[in-house]
C-alpha cells in the first residue's frame, strides 16, 4: 500500500528497509521528543524487529516515510484499548537530513485521511512533549487543534515535561 506525497510516499514495510531505517533513527536529535521506547542507541536488530512486526499489519497502521527509496522516517497509528479504541495516537519522526522541507505536516494529512477513510476511529490524537515546538507546528500546519497541556504530566529520562495535547476529529483537507 502507497499514500503519495510531494516528493515522498508513505508505504508498508519491507525487510529491506532494516538498513536505512537504523541508518536514520539512530540520532539523538530524533529520539529526543520520543516516547522512551524508542531504542536509542537504534540497532540493525531493533529495526529488524520493529519492520517484523510492522509486516504484520492487518490493516496497516504504521508505514514507512519513504525519500528515494530509502525509509527517512516513520509515521503511524496507534490503537489504544477501553474508551480509547477508537482514538489512536498519532506518532511519528523523519531523518534529520530532511527536517524544515514540509514532508511531515503533508504526512500528517495522508494518514489521518487514510486514517478516516479506511479505519473505525472517531477522532485521532498526539500528545507532543514540551520543548518539541516543531512538532507542534507539524499539528498545526496539519490542521490538528491543540486541545490543552497537561502540566508537568511526563518525565523523558529525568526531565519532567508538560505533554501537549492536539486532536482532529476528520479528515484534513
Amino acid at each position: 500500500m502507497e499514500l503519495n506525497g510531494n516528493g515522498f510516499k508513505l508505504r508498508t514495510w519491507q525487510a529491506t528497509d532494516a538498513l536505512s531505517l537504523q541508518k536514520n533513527a539512530d540520532n539523538r536529535n530524533v529520539s529526543a521528543y520520543l516516547l522512551d521506547r524508542f531504542p536509542s542507541p537504534y540497532t540493525l536488530k531493533d529495526a529488524d524487529d520493529f519492520i517484523r512486526l510492522k509486516m504484520k499489519e492487518s490493516p496497516p497502521t504504521n508505514f514507512a516515510i519513504d525519500i528515494n527509496g530509502e525509509a527517512a522516517g516513520v509515521i503511524g497509528l496507534d490503537f489504544r484499548e477501553d474508551v480509547y479504541r477508537k482514538t489512536p495516537l498519532i506518532g511519528y519522526w523523519l531523518s534529520e537530513q530532511y527536517w524544515g522541507r514540509g514532508i511531515m505536516p503533508q504526512a500528517v494529512k495522508l494518514i489521518t485521511n487514510y486514517g478516516f477513510a479506511e479505519l473505525d476511529i472517531i477522532c485521532i490524537q498526539a500528545g507532543i512533549l514540551g520543548g518539541n515546538a516543531a512538532s507542534m507546528r507539524v499539528l498545526e500546519k496539519a490542521g490538528y487543534t491543540k486541545q490543552g497541556i497537561l502540566k508537568n504530566s511526563v518525565i523523558k529520562h529525568t526531565v519532567v515535561m508538560d505533554e501537549h495535547i492536539y486532536t482532529t476529529n476528520g479528515p484534513l483537507t
